[in-house]
């Protein structure tokens, strides 16, 4: 590969600093830079938290030791609106949004590649585990990552198609041990760092708690009622925050049998309960389709679909719909179908894109678990 321009995003973290300093280590020109975000020093910590100012530091002592200079990007409102936001909203419309995705999109490989651009380099990089390759049509291809326990190509399933032959990931062929071995080497101060495992503006865990602050005791807050697959009350909930699709531990209800979250009605106020065996569903409609490819795929595509980050993947069939969503039908019935989560297809190693989920289909006995109709977009 000959000497390249890169602009490196480094989030403070051992995964983006190794991606950083091993292009620098190659010889190519490296630029650091952070996107300062909401959380960056304005929330409770915890050990795990990835946005602090500590971060900031870790990251420009990586910049120092490599000898690569190195920017922060003040990058808060398009956090907040993006991100944060649409997150806080999804929960009290009864949706469980994976904001990493959409950081991802608008931010990461969104405002970054703009600022790439401005900055005339020649390729964005990041710490994500997942490869790009070309393929024999001249086509790009985002594929998983060789350590498959890390691979993040779930996350990345919304990025724009036009910007894989423009990002490297130094990391995706590597194994996360070996990542840290090279950290050590370089004598990287965060080598050993821990693995930031907390949602970044809620670092305490309490999504209820951080929803109230940002929207009162509005929406979502209200008590309600818990209702069974019949529609009959059977309990009282503390509002539709507290609450996701598959969800059995904090009900408060005894009924007899385990019970789980099937499905949320923000705008009915009510949460229905079942046994597990209720929460499988036969397919789902998804919103409209990011495609990693040149061109969607035909109707009656097979794929490998994951429902949720720590999914293993179900085999699939998909139906093409008007509005640029699809329809997925599953070979075997799958648990908790959550409105709002990713639907992401794979063929083979190859990530062909995906969606927000708008509904599940195929429910037991009639019962529809879907997002509020203002909402089903």
């Amino acid at each position: 590969m000959s000497r390249l321009r890169v602009l490196a995003a480094m989030s403070g973290g051992v995964d983006s600093a190794v991606a950083a300093a091993l292009l620098a280590e190659q010889g190519h020109e490296v630029t650091g830079v952070t996107l300062r975000l909401a959380c960056y020093g304005k929330t409770p910590l915890s050990p795990r938290a990835c946005c602090t100012l500590d971060a900031i530091d870790d990251a420009r002592r990586v910049a120092q030791t490599m000898s690569f200079p190195y920017h922060i990007v003040d990058a808060e409102q398009v956090f907040r609106e993006r991100v944060m936001m649409p997150w806080v909203d999804g929960y009290a419309s009864g949706r469980t949004l994976y904001p990493c995705a959409s950081c991802n999109q608008h931010l990461k490989f969104g405002d970054l590649v703009t600022r790439m651009e401005l900055a005339a380099a020649d390729r964005l990089a990041t710490g994500h585990y997942a490869r790009v390759t070309r393929e024999p049509d001249g086509s790009w291809a985002l594929r998983r990552a060789a350590d498959a326990g890390k691979d993040q190509t779930y996350a990345l399933a919304l990025i724009p198609y036009a910007v894989l032959g423009r990002v490297l990931f130094p990391l995706g062929e590597l194994e996360k041990t070996a990542v840290r071995a090279h950290a050590q080497r370089l004598g990287l101060s965060c080598w050993d760092k821990p693995e930031s495992q907390d949602l970044c503006f809620v670092p305490d865990g309490d999504y209820a708690g951080y929803i109230t602050g940002q929207l009162g005791e509005t929406r979502g807050t209200a008590p309600g009622a818990f209702v069974d697959e019949r529609g009959a009350r059977v309990g009282t909930h503390r509002g539709v925050i507290h609450y996701t699709v598959g969800q059995r531990k904090g009900l408060g209800v005894a009924l007899g049998e385990r019970q789980y979250v099937l499905g949320i009605d923000a705008a009915a106020n009510t949460v229905t309960l079942g046994p597990r065996a209720a929460l499988a569903r036969a397919g789902l409609v998804t919103e409209r389709v990011n495609w990693l490819l040149p061109t969607a795929p035909a109707a009656g595509t097979r794929v490998l679909a994951r429902i949720r980050y720590n999914h293993a993947g179900a085999a699939a069939t998909l139906e093409p719909h008007a509005d640029g969503g699809v329809e997925l039908r599953f070979d075997e019935p799958q648990l908790a179908v959550t409105p709002g989560q990713l639907a992401v297809f794979y063929d083979g190693d190859r990530c062909l894109g995906g969606a927000p989920i708008r509904e599940a289909v195929g429910t037991p006995r009639g019962l529809r678990v879907s997002a509020p109709a203002a909402l089903a977009r």
